[in-house]
């Protein structure tokens, strides 16, 4: 409002003529003061504090300076030109606050806490662990929890990107910042508000801030250095040639120098670069991907090997039935009496078999059991003699067996001393994991490694299958350590390795890689602590996507970066010799600032990542 009174005022002197000069330079001041009386107020209250250097400063000196020379409409107009143009930048940045935000409006607002037949409604931070809690339909969830009664579906794409809502019912898990979109559920709280998943991720993406790039490193070091020395050069050049020229009027260099101090405030480098970072880390959460600063955003935009571990990151980390070969008996029946055999074992593979059975098993079928450490089970089912186990059981009771190359594990089954058939159990490739290779490779990365302490025949066979450059087997945590220092020796100097792994059996080399990625990190506080990004999504593909941010980030600064510069430059030059005005100058300040802030804001524009 008082830009808009100041400005008809301003407007007023040029259709009213003021015969009196008192009258019109009052008119000019107040038509000042009105527009510009905060600008004053910052200058000097800064100057007061010892923050003498900045724009306030910049515009208090160029428009006074203005008034004593008797450029009345000229000062008024460009503080009037400068206070429109922070209303446009602080729109603009206000904006892509509110887009970033928006992208992790995951904070819950309350809890339905169940006490007795009541339902109160409290503050998420009152609830502790072990209380009830009731989730309606469309709210959001307060805190992580496990089911306890209901079924629903329960949107995650706040958490991961996901678009398709997940169903969820008795012994589910609930991550806090999820939507229940419709049944009612009844949960049991697991962690307190401040552990819980929604107040870690908010936590870590508002603090993603304070890691630095060296973008934003530069422009803080530059700007420390660059506006005493224009302040110096401003100075000289009001000085130096009417001093030492003759003919030289000091009012004339005095205006170039007023000039050449409005144009050299450096406000589009110190609001846009921190903000393309800001914008690219909002843009890499919306995604599912988690990274922890500007500093490891950077660093993905160079990355030149990916360094993968297997188990939980490029296959599911579960064990399932792959293939079933019965000789004299049908698939199923095979499958069946394996199950029964193994029935009474916890051990992965046993229940990987009782899994893929899908049925009751009836406990008086089997009258007896005598597991066999190292070789596997021998069990009486239905009155037939059943062994289940591995090729040294079948050399050990002199049972012909299929010899042949197997990847994965291999469970041999006899009945009644003659070989029945074999189940071949193995970790599952994650659906995405092959195109996840071939889009890294798309980005330019020069090399992509698999580290892994499974068989050589197992590891060979995942590497072929996904098209990895490379693959080490049989490895123990800190061979993998080992083999990454020799990855190390072979990248490039500028180049950047990034180690994906589960976030915790994977520690060391994660923390040794230049980058550590953490899969399948939603809800895993370990992984969250250990790495540096965090896929949520348990997706290898998001990798790819991440890097794609980085590199749109990256060059988005650059360009804010060059355009400023360029800018600042050009115009500089042109006011020390007297091209270019004030209002050149507030252009070449407050202009600039504006078009490399809506430029920063195009990295949120995230389907182009996805």
């Amino acid at each position: 409002m008082k830009i808009l009174i100041g400005g008809v005022l301003y407007g007023a002197t040029f259709f009213i003529n003021f015969d009196n000069i008192y009258v019109n330079i009052a008119v000019f001041l107040l038509s000042y003061f009105i527009i510009g009386g905060d600008i004053v107020l910052k200058a000097l209250r800064n100057i007061l504090h010892g923050q003498v250097f900045d724009e306030n400063f910049l515009m208090f000196i160029a428009t006074i300076g203005a008034f004593a020379i008797g450029d009345y409409e000229e000062a008024v107009g460009v503080m009037l030109f400068f206070q429109v143009g922070e209303l446009f930048q602080s729109y603009a940045v206000d904006q892509s606050r509110k887009s970033i935000s928006g992208l992790m409006d995951i904070r819950p607002d309350y809890a339905n806490l169940k006490r007795g037949d009541d339902i109160l409604r409290v503050e998420p931070d009152e609830v502790e662990v072990g209380d009830i809690i009731v989730i309606k339909a469309g709210e959001r969830i307060p805190l992580d929890a496990v089911v306890i009664e209901g079924r629903s579906m329960v949107d995650t794409s706040s958490l991961t990107g996901e678009s398709v809502p997940r169903e969820v019912s008795a012994d589910s898990e609930l991550l806090s910042g999820c939507i229940n979109l419709n049944g009612m559920l009844t949960a049991r709280v697991t962690k307190e508000f401040g552990d819980s998943t929604a107040s870690k991720i908010l936590d870590l993406v508002e603090n993603a801030s304070s890691k630095k790039s060296n973008s934003e490193n530069f422009i803080t070091k530059f700007a420390r250095y660059y506006t005493p020395t224009v302040v110096i050069i401003a100075a000289l050049l009001a000085i130096v040639p009417p001093l030492f020229f003759a003919g030289e009027e000091f009012t004339k260099w005095l205006v170039r120098a007023l000039t050449f101090l409005v144009i050299s405030c450096p406000c589009a480098l110190v609001i846009s670069i921190p903000l393309s970072f800001f914008g690219g880390i909002g843009g890499a959460s919306k995604l599912g991907v988690l990274v922890k600063g500007s500093n490891y955003l950077e660093a993905l935009a160079k990355t030149e090997v990916v360094v993968f571990d297997k188990t939980g990151t490029l296959t599911k980390g579960v064990f399932n039935v792959q293939e079933v070969h019965a000789k004299g008996m049908s698939r199923e029946a095979l499958l069946e009496i394996t199950a029964y055999a193994e029935n009474y074992s916890n051990h992965p593979i046993s229940l990987s078999l009782k899994r893929a059975y899908g049925k009751d098993i009836d406990n008086r079928a089997v009258s007896k059991v005598e597991e066999i450490p190292g070789y596997g089970v021998e069990a009486v089912i239905k009155g037939k003699t059943v062994l289940a186990g591995n090729s040294k059981l079948m050399k050990k009771r002199r049972i012909n067996y299929f010899k042949g190359d197997i990847v994965g594990t291999v469970v041999h089954v006899a009945v009644d001393g003659t070989y029945a058939g074999y189940i071949v159990i193995a970790d599952e490739v994650k659906s995405d994991a092959a195109q996840a290779i071939q889009d890294l490779k798309a980005e330019a990365v020069q090399k992509t490694i698999m580290l892994t302490g499974d068989a050589k025949a197992i590891g060979e066979h995942v590497a072929h299958k996904l098209g990895l450059d490379k693959v080490y087997t049989d490895l123990l945590p800190a061979d993998k350590v080992e083999r990454l220092e020799e990855e190390f020796s072979q990248k490039s100097e500028k180049g950047k390795l990034v180690f994906v792994g589960d976030g915790v059996n994977d520690a060391p080399v994660l923390a040794r890689a230049d980058i550590g990625i953490a899969m399948g990190g939603l809800g895993s506080d370990a992984a969250i602590e250990a790495a540096d990004v965090v896929i949520m999504t348990d997706e290898p593909s998001r990798i790819a996507s991440a890097i794609k941010v980085a590199k749109r980030t990256l060059s988005i600064a650059n360009q804010n970066i060059f355009f400023a510069l360029a800018v600042k430059l050009i115009v500089l030059a042109l006011g020390s010799i007297g091209l270019a005005n004030m209002w050149a100058a507030v252009f070449a300040d407050v202009g600039v600032s504006v078009i490399a802030i809506l430029n920063a804001m195009r990295v949120l524009r995230i389907k182009q990542f996805a």
